[in-house]
């Protein structure tokens, strides 16, 4: 049986790139972005991780929860506050609450427009908390049981 790749097929009425060009494009990607778990990872070795994690939601987000030891700096306040906050020769990895959020990406580019290097955790602070990791709020701190669809079970490899 053979594919069509007509516009009877949606996935494919626009055919993949090179793989040369894909290449080069996914590799681009992983300058730009950070997993949850490697942010995770990075930050449960033990001292420096080499970067900044950067919290650019509303202080009210920010007190409902947290991910432990993130900077708290909204990205309204960016431009006016980075400098006194952040180092520019430390990479900033930054989040918000989700998916269905792009202020990551705009204090992302607030930063990189600053000339800070910047990353942006994908999945933002709700995978953090759907992955299972501890996370702070004002009334101190928590963590959920992993979220099954998000997080592979503790025996099992995501092959990520």
């Amino acid at each position: 049986m053979s594919i069509s790749t007509t516009a009877e097929n949606p996935v494919l009425r626009v055919p993949p790139a090179a793989p040369a060009t894909a290449a080069a494009h996914f590799r681009a990607s992983l300058a730009f972005h950070a997993d949850v778990s490697d942010v995770a990872a990075a930050l449960a070795a033990g001292g420096d991780p080499g970067f900044v994690l950067l919290d650019s939601r509303s202080t009210a987000a920010w007190d409902q929860g947290h991910i432990p030891g993130a900077v708290h700096l909204p990205t309204a306040l960016i431009r006016e506050q980075a400098e006194q906050l952040l180092d520019r020769a430390v990479p900033v990895v930054t989040y918000c609450w989700g998916p269905g959020c792009n202020g990551a990406t705009r204090a992302a580019l607030a930063l990189a427009e600053l000339g800070f290097q910047v990353k942006e955790m994908l999945g933002g602070f709700e995978y953090w908390v759907r992955e299972g990791f501890a996370y702070e709020t004002w009334q101190g701190p928590g963590q959920r049981a992993a979220d099954p669809l998000t997080a592979p079970a503790q025996d099992a490899d995501c092959g990520c």
